[in-house]
């Protein structure tokens, strides 16, 4: 899962180039105007949006959200819904024991809880709440897992690293030809990886060294009058402070930096490691397709907060006098299929096939990458659900391409031509109007993205009864997948495809 929700933004760079001098850092260039928001009478400024923004519609708030609040208000105020949505939430796993979103989990009712036996006989024993296809038979679970680029190449280095292409027949000559590409794509992330962490490994000795001379342990905990210049600062001191300033001015929390270099460790550690394979922990025959019951019933996993955080955009529980509303009142069926690096296509098609044989009405996947070796297993499974009725929602990624040219998977084509129906990729929007209304960091198409929305500073829960913002298609594919909920319970008889045209 390629979803960094949470980014140390472009300034960090510069952070990096300044810090690595003997140099004082200079004084930052002033903030840029800021942007004005004009769909009111009144011209609002706005630094940061409330945490409600995206329920929010521009007709009555000055934030480019999607109006769910003024629905509830307005358009459904005297309306009952028809039925009861289930959303599957296909994720990193969730915290089901969440305050906000604990009444609205989804429970099998077919099942019998922890009794060791398949009561409606799914093929799945004891999925109370859904399924976790990242775990073993003994309640281990895959927390960490390769790039798909990673298992590739490892797969491809030994045959044609050194292989003598004289005489390569065609056929020959195509496989080379794609163990180069794949050898390109993981030497580029490999470079990047290992170029970010090292600049952060900078970032954050400079943050550990202003610390230092501030006599501070906490640089978050510095004061403003402790940031003013003095004629007696020597040269430390003045970046020190300025490096404070700066982390200020652009929002950054020490905590970020941290977060920051665990991920990147992680990244180097096991996503790019061609020798680590942490498959055996399932015990599944990982070639055999037909293999379709392993896993566990541990929906919640152990590194859940992209899933909770998910899971709470689409049905945290509405007016309850915490933490936030959800955008729709649906069950939330959790199928833990996504580990700390790239999903596999087995477990994705197996996780939309559950899914869908099991009554849920919208899929929401936020996750992505960049090759899929089984892709059509993955389309097989898209259109099994599309048989039932079901709409699959999907990020469209967080690396600012164009996904027209550089596909992301799982995708709306299928490999043996055509497209689902039944399918919606999700850019990422923020508050904000003009230029500044796409995310910098979302991907975009105008063919393999069907819909912009907000992505940016999403308020929803975290594990622990906690709650935080966060960034990424990742939030924006569950509000597209709320709304269409929405819609669905009250309109119960709109089809997946004619919600999808009506969004």
């Amino acid at each position: 899962m390629r979803q960094f929700f949470k980014t140390i933004p472009l300034f960090a760079v510069v952070l990096f180039a300044a810090c690595s001098t003997s140099q004082p850092l200079s004084t930052p260039a002033d903030d840029p105007e800021p942007e004005i928001v004009e769909d009111s009478p009144e011209v609002v400024e706005i630094d940061m949006p409330a945490n409600d923004w995206y329920l929010q519609t521009s007709d009555a708030s000055p934030y480019y959200g999607t109006g769910v609040e003024r629905a509830y208000n307005e358009l459904l105020k005297d309306k009952t819904p028809g039925k009861e949505v289930v959303v599957a939430i296909i994720d990193s796993g969730t915290d089901i024991e969440h305050e906000d979103l604990k009444e609205n989990i989804w429970i099998n009712e077919d099942e019998i809880p922890d009794n060791g036996i398949d009561d409606d006989n799914n093929g799945y024993i004891d999925d109370i709440h859904g399924w976790n296809f990242i775990g073993g038979k003994d309640g281990e679970h895959v927390n960490h897992d390769t790039y798909e680029v990673t298992r590739l190449y490892a797969a491809l280095k030994d045959e044609f690293a050194d292989a003598d292409t004289t005489g390569f027949t065609e056929s020959e000559w195509q496989e080379y030809d794609y163990y180069l590409e794949i050898k390109d794509a993981y030497e580029a992330e490999s470079l990047f990886v290992h170029q970010n962490l090292t600049q952060i490994r900078n970032i954050n000795m400079a943050v550990q060294g202003a610390k230092q001379v501030l006599g501070v342990s906490d640089l978050d905990s510095v004061s403003a009058e402790q940031l003013e210049p003095s004629a007696n600062d020597g040269p430390y001191l003045q970046q020190a402070k300025q490096l404070v300033g700066l982390l200020r001015e652009n929002d950054v929390k020490e905590s970020d930096f941290k977060e920051a270099l665990d991920q990147f460790e992680s990244l180097a550690t096991y996503s790019l490691d061609t020798s680590f394979d942490p498959r055996p922990i399932v015990g599944d025959d990982y070639e055999d397709l037909t293999d379709r019951s392993y896993g566990n019933n541990d929906v919640a996993g152990v590194h859940n907060l992209h899933g909770t955080h998910v899971a709470g955009i689409v049905g945290a529980v509405r007016d309850n006098g915490l933490g936030i509303n959800g955008i729709a009142d649906v069950k939330l069926m959790i199928i833990r299929t996504v580990p700390d690096g790239d999903e596999r296509d087995k477990d994705v098609a197996n996780a939309i096939r559950y899914a869908a044989e099991n009554g849920a009405d919208v899929i929401n996947m936020s996750f992505g990458k960049g090759f899929s070796p089984q892709k059509e297993y993955v389309d097989a499974a898209v259109k099994f659900a599309d048989s039932l009725g079901v709409l699959l929602v999907h990020g469209s990624g967080n690396d600012g391409e164009n996904v027209d040219t550089l596909l992301n998977y799982p995708n709306k084509y299928y490999a043996d031509g055509g497209e689902a129906t039944n399918f919606i990729n999700v850019g990422a929007s923020s508050w904000k109007s003009g230029e500044e209304l796409a995310a910098s960091f979302s991907n975009f198409g105008d063919t393999n993205v069907d819909i912009f929305a907000p992505g940016v500073s999403i308020y929803s829960s975290v594990p622990d009864n906690e709650y935080e913002e966060n960034d990424g298609t990742s939030m924006a594919s569950p509000v597209v997948a709320g709304v269409a909920a929405l819609i669905m319970s009250y309109y119960p008889d709109l089809t997946a495809t004619q919600v999808k045209e009506i969004l």
